[in-house]
């Protein structure tokens, strides 16, 4: 069967023509592509000779020797020099302008018709022959030295042909991997995906660039990384008749930019860490935030357990160095599952306390302090517990200080890439980042608790009772991620049923606040009990204030302190600062004297009136020193409230001070009976939970000593005023049915008398008080204190005093505007308090 060439074929890259040569020599057929060929067409060249109009004068004696050869029988073969001619009326040397070239010429005799010798001859222009064997040289180096994989596809989509470097890759011979498909080199799913493109590319000539296929090599499980460039190759007509397709080997450089996005996502998370790590003083919540960064970016389950004497305050807990000690889980995240971490075959919960068995890797972990890699076949209760969700887990130990305080796990599940060198660096150094945090955040539980604990245990226990006065009080302590604050308030029973309302900040906060707290405290105590005038008492508070500072003592803190304000100005840098506010109230009077260091005013609701704040003035800090102190006295009706109170009760970030303290007297505007009901509403109704500083609050409501409790009496300096001092003793204790009082009060009022005659000036006042304990009071004019000393057995005197000390139940004296008051106490038949004997007491003394 007859078959044409379809386009495409061989006879479209080479140059091949024919035409025919006469008996006579001269040409007589002329095909097309000896038109195109030499550029002459069939009229102009039949009928001449091709000598003479196609070899160049000084070739053509040689030529007609060959053409009489040829015309005699003989086959010829060579390359001629040609030159296309002109026309044929032109003249010889017009007719060899056309183009120059080299045609090897096949001549093969043959015979007419009528018998006569003629010739066919076929024309190949040598430049083309020479063309195609440079792309062929090329096209052949090109494939066959390349340092990548190619491979010729054809169009039913197998392997043409190989290059060298594929077949070192894949194995064999170039010649073995023709009739292959990509089946027959990539898993499944890959070489579905390859084949899709090939065929792609194959119907719509669309190139594919920089396609990545991933699979094994052969004799080899490791996963191999390759780029590959598809292009559909075409004939000189145009026709599609295969694809090539280049394959680069990319697994170092897929390595190397994996390693560089996990370096990329590594230092990102060490970024997160360092920003939200820390933020609080909170060890659970701090805990939380390393889980926070670290799932899902770094893993999908995690967990944090402390070391439980650690949470407790117990520096080195038992079992601490061994990794057998307990643990107390306080956080734990997932990303695909609620399941907590078992441990030792069991599910351990958030807050649950528990041991790591002694031969686990995670004890191993916490007694090396080295983290562990731990596989689902290291663990296999724990792989049965989380239903084989779990492939490997780091254990690392949670390091501050050189001390382990815990441990922190990262689980990665199945499907997730295994955790490597450089994952178990970036979760040492995650572990290290929170486990300093929450070190910080222990010690300062720590201490904030033993500051807690020091300031509470300087605040007055309970509710305090006083005469003349219902008291209740409340305090507040900051919130646990505050500092300790030096806020306090205090309850001085004076003599004379006066009583000490006592309400100071210093300002700062933590540990150093809280014991200069009650470093004043205690002061305020002493010098209340020295009975001084309330701005006696916080000038000698501002003295003690400037010394807490200062080692060398409170002299020479107040000579430095001076010394700076008349050189440089007020320097507070090294002196403690505080603000107080000290009220004396006398039950009997119903007087209350106010002397205020730079604290807030009190705040006083009289019955059926609108509470105000009382012009104190407010004089300077503690600790400022140079400036005195004023006092106001005022008188309280009876029923009236009066509230003392810190600045962390009217004073937040959230609204100015003046906003705090129109509130709080809005609070105290028709006061219910009961005094606990109104603190707790007036805490209910202030911003009080905030936590942004302590809060005191003093609340105090004013209940006189009733006129029938107090007997006064004048008497005058005679010496039987000592027996009438016992008669009016006497006569009021009987109306007051105290009746066995009476000898032992008689004998120690005819003490305190006598001694008001003998040592002191002037009138002499006695009054008897009755409330919680019977008070009895001797004035007088002069200034000189008794003094308590122990007589020889020799002495008449001297004993008086010791009399009082052993039949009372305190006694005292103190000085007053004009002079000095002797007193002692007694206590009521009924409070249970047995009084000592009198003939014990005086037998005693000898």
């Amino acid at each position: 069967m007859w078959q044409s060439s379809p386009p495409g074929s061989i006879y479209d890259y080479i140059k091949v023509a024919s035409f025919s040569i006469g008996p006579d020599g001269l040409i007589d057929q002329w095909s097309v592509r000896a038109e195109r060929l030499f550029g002459v067409a069939a009229g102009d060249a039949v009928g001449r000779d091709p000598i003479e109009a196609f070899v160049a004068p000084e070739l053509r004696s040689s030529g007609h020797r060959k053409m009489a050869e040829i015309l005699d029988g003989r086959e010829w073969t060579g390359s001629v020099p040609f030159r296309a001619p002109g026309r044929p009326d032109e003249t010889e040397a017009a007719s060899f302008k056309g183009s120059e070239g080299i045609a090897e010429v096949y001549v093969m005799p043959t015979e007419t018709e009528d018998g006569e010798r003629a010739a066919v001859c076929i024309v190949v222009d040598v430049r083309a022959l020479r063309q195609i064997e440079t792309d062929l040289a090329a096209s052949q180096a090109i494939f066959g030295q390349s340092p990548f994989g190619f491979l010729l596809f054809g169009t039913d989509l197998k392997v043409q042909r190989a290059n060298r470097r594929f077949a070192a890759v894949f194995g064999g011979g170039v010649e073995e991997h023709r009739g292959r498909t990509v089946h027959d080199y990539l898993p499944r799913h890959e070489a579905d995906r390859m084949a899709a493109a090939l065929k792609r590319v194959l119907e719509t000539g669309d190139s594919v660039t920089d396609m990545q296929i991933v699979g094994p090599a052969p004799g080899s499980n490791e996963r191999r990384h390759w780029s590959i460039n598809l292009y559909r190759v075409h004939s000189g007509s145009g026709r599609a008749i295969g694809i090539a397709g280049l394959g680069t080997d990319v697994t170092r450089r897929h390595a190397a930019a994996r390693e560089a996005a996990h370096a990329r996502r590594n230092l990102a998370l060490l970024n997160e860490a360092g920003a939200r790590i820390g933020n609080s003083l909170d060890l659970e919540t701090t805990a939380r935030e390393l889980l926070d960064v670290t799932v899902p970016g770094f893993c999908d389950l995690a967990s944090v357990d402390l070391y439980q004497g650690l949470l407790d305050g117990d520096e080195t807990p038992p079992g601490l160095a061994d990794g057998s000690a307990e643990l107390r889980r306080v956080a734990f995240a997932s990303a695909v599952a609620d399941a907590p971490f078992p441990e030792g075959g069991r599910p351990v919960d958030v807050g649950a306390v528990h041991r790591f068995a002694f031969t686990s890797p995670c004890a191993d972990a916490l007694r090396t302090a080295r983290p562990r890699l731990v596989s689902a076949a290291d663990d296999g209760s724990a792989s049965r517990l989380t239903g084989g969700l779990v492939q490997s887990t780091l254990a690392v130990p949670m390091v501050a200080h050189d001390t382990v305080v815990g441990l922190a796990q990262f689980s990665r599940t199945k499907g997730s890439e295994p955790f490597g060198e450089r994952d178990r660096s970036l979760a040492v150094e995650l572990a290290a980042r929170a486990a300093v945090c929450i070190d910080n955040a222990r010690l300062y539980r720590r201490e904030h608790e033993r500051a807690l604990i020091l300031q509470r245990s300087l605040l007055p226990p309970g509710d305090p009772e006083a005469s003349g006065l219902d008291i209740a009080c409340r305090y507040l302590p900051g919130n646990a991620a505050t500092e300790v604050g030096g806020d306090w308030f205090d309850v001085i029973e004076l003599p004379g049923h006066r009583t000490a309302l006592v309400v100071g900040d210093v300002m700062g906060r933590g540990l150093r606040a809280a014991v200069a707290m009650g470093e004043l405290r205690t002061a305020v105590r002493t010098l209340a009990l020295l009975d001084l005038e309330p701005a006696e008492v916080l000038s000698a508070l501002d003295e003690i204030a400037r010394g807490l500072g200062d080692p060398s003592g409170t002299q020479q803190a107040t000579r430095a302190a001076r010394q700076t304000r008349s050189t440089n100005g007020t320097d507070l840098a090294e002196v403690y600062l505080a603000t107080c506010v000290y009220a004396v109230y006398d039950a009997v009077t119903r007087r209350c004297t106010f002397a205020n260091a730079g604290h807030l005013p009190p705040v006083l609701v009289e019955p059926d009136e609108s509470p105000l704040m009382l012009d104190v003035p407010p004089g300077m800090p503690l600790g400022v020193g140079g400036e005195p102190f004023e006092e106001v006295e005022v008188e309280l009706p009876e029923g009236a409230l009066l509230a003392l109170y810190t600045d962390g009760l009217v004073e937040s970030r959230h609204h100015p001070l003046d906003e705090g303290l129109n509130a709080f007297v809005r609070a105290l505007d028709d006061p219910a009976p009961a005094l606990e009901d109104v603190c707790d509403h007036v805490l209910n109704t202030l911003d009080t939970h905030h936590g942004e500083d302590d809060i005191a609050l003093l609340m105090a409501r004013i209940q006189g000593l009733p006129a029938e409790a107090v007997g006064d009496w004048t008497l005058p300096r005679d010496p039987k005023s000592v027996g009438r001092a016992r008669e009016l003793a006497c006569e009021q204790l009987r109306t007051w049915d105290l009746e066995p009082l009476c000898d032992t009060t008689e004998l120690l009022v005819s003490e305190l008398v006598t001694n008001a005659l003998r040592y002191g000036e002037g009138d002499i006042r006695l009054r008897l008080l009755l409330d919680r304990t019977l008070v009895c009071e001797v004035w007088d004019a002069g200034l000189v204190q008794p003094r308590r000393r122990r007589a020889r057995d020799t002495d008449e005197g001297g004993r008086g005093l010791q009399l009082v000390g052993l039949l009372s139940a305190a006694w005292g004296s103190r000085r007053t505007p004009r002079g000095k008051t002797v007193w002692f106490e007694m206590p009521l038949p009924d409070s249970g308090v047995e009084p000592m004997d009198a003939a014990e007491a005086l037998l005693s003394l000898f």
